[in-house]
């Protein structure tokens, strides 16, 4: 999505359940735990993925977009399509957008990660154009010549 800003992956975390469960350290009972409302937003609001589930490796995983913010009032918290996603970005400032993956067969879910939708992304890449050479760079151009630190590397 183009206005997706700080977006957090969880593939480490996720492998490293995976190498718990598969080491036999924990078990399936564990983290193949969705519940039933979980389930029926993958029926119903899920993106179909091309990958197998890494646990039951029966059926393919579904991805589940869980929205979360103040402008949302009531709907804070609901399912919703990529479709719908989208139509958000463009009409609220902001909101989080939470993604788990569902097998609907064995039931293993985990977060996949997690970002900021809304239009104030939109407002951040227009004021790109605007900032100084060093910021654009990434690096930070330190304090201004003639105080204390400069001072002290001067001696």
């Amino acid at each position: 999505m183009r206005t997706s800003r700080q977006v957090v992956d969880y593939s480490l975390q996720k492998r490293a359940v995976l190498r718990e469960l598969h080491s036999g350290r924990i078990g399936t009972h564990d983290v193949c735990d969705a519940s039933p409302y979980l389930k029926n937003a993958a029926r119903f609001h899920g993106e179909a993925t091309e990958e197998r589930c890494p646990v039951c490796r029966g059926e393919n995983l579904t991805y589940v977009h869980y929205i979360y913010g103040d402008e949302l009032k009531t709907s804070a918290g609901q399912a919703r399509t990529r479709a719908e996603l989208s139509v958000l970005a463009m009409t609220l400032r902001e909101f989080q957008v939470f993604v788990v993956e569902v097998c609907r067969s064995c039931d293993w879910n985990h977060l996949v990660e997690q970002f900021l939708l809304g239009r104030d992304g939109l407002a951040a890449e227009g004021a790109g154009t605007d900032v100084p050479e060093a910021a654009a760079a990434g690096t930070d151009p330190g304090p201004t010549s003639g105080t204390r630190r400069d001072s002290r590397a001067r001696r």
